[in-house]
């Protein structure tokens, strides 16, 4: 059974989750490890995805980039940026029909990411209008907020928002986002994505993006006896 009051906000991952930017981000690093005559690989990828961008500074420093914590934090920015100029984004598929349905509920929404915020403050832009009402991510960061797997990036944004992080639903597709949402204390749905995310207590996980809708974001109301997040259905083997 569907609860028509539930969620009162929807609160997104970025890369991966609302469009597949992945691949820009490894060639963005590419480039500036390449820069300094160094080399950027599939495993440093996979070792640094879905992190803070610090776990990326810390492996370019590791892999001989001399530049410091502040040089990096602004050229992995400038890289970023420049391999994002000319892309157009488009939402993975499944993204955009939720998103309208979401806007034409009234149900606001907030990206979350540990990436540039700049990126999704873009992607936000091209949402239906109104509905992306916060954006969290690096630039808040290095304003004090913990990112991801740290609840706080989250329970900022449903703050900000003005909504009980209980009454709100995270979408994610990376262990540390996962493990943030379920942190806040926050239903957590999860996509499929670069990394695996194993099952656990608070996560439900989907097959595909498609299978996003307002319908079964609704039925996962924690209040509800047959939401897989009610406490009788979590307590089940």
């Amino acid at each position: 059974m569907s609860s028509p009051g539930f969620p009162h906000a929807v609160l997104f991952d970025h890369d991966g989750t609302l469009v597949d930017t992945e691949p820009l981000w490894e060639e963005a690093k590419q480039d500036l490890a390449a820069e300094h005559g160094r080399i950027w690989t599939p495993q440093d990828t996979e070792d640094t995805l879905g992190r803070p961008v610090a776990a990326t500074i810390a492996r370019m420093q590791q892999i001989g980039v001399p530049l410091d914590d502040d040089e990096l934090f602004r050229a992995v920015f400038a890289h970023s940026v420049r391999v994002l100029e000319g892309t157009e984004l488009s939402f993975i598929d499944g993204i955009k029909d939720l998103l309208e349905e979401l806007a034409a509920a009234g149900i606001p929404a907030a990206i979350v990411t540990n990436a540039s915020s700049a990126l999704a403050r873009q992607t936000a832009s091209v949402a239906p209008p109104g509905l992306v009402r916060v954006v969290v991510g690096t630039d808040e960061y290095a304003q004090g907020v913990r990112p991801k797997p740290d609840p706080d990036a989250y329970l900022t944004a449903a703050r900000r928002l003005g909504v009980d992080p209980a009454r709100c639903v995270v979408v994610e597709d990376s262990p540390a986002g996962a493990a943030a949402g379920v942190a806040a204390g926050i239903p957590t749905v999860v996509v499929p994505g670069e990394q695996t995310v194993g099952p656990g207590p608070g996560l439900l996980h989907l097959g595909s993006h498609r299978e996003l809708t307002l319908e079964l974001l609704r039925s996962l109301d924690p209040h509800s006896p047959s939401s897989p997040f009610h406490p009788a259905q979590e307590a089940r083997p």
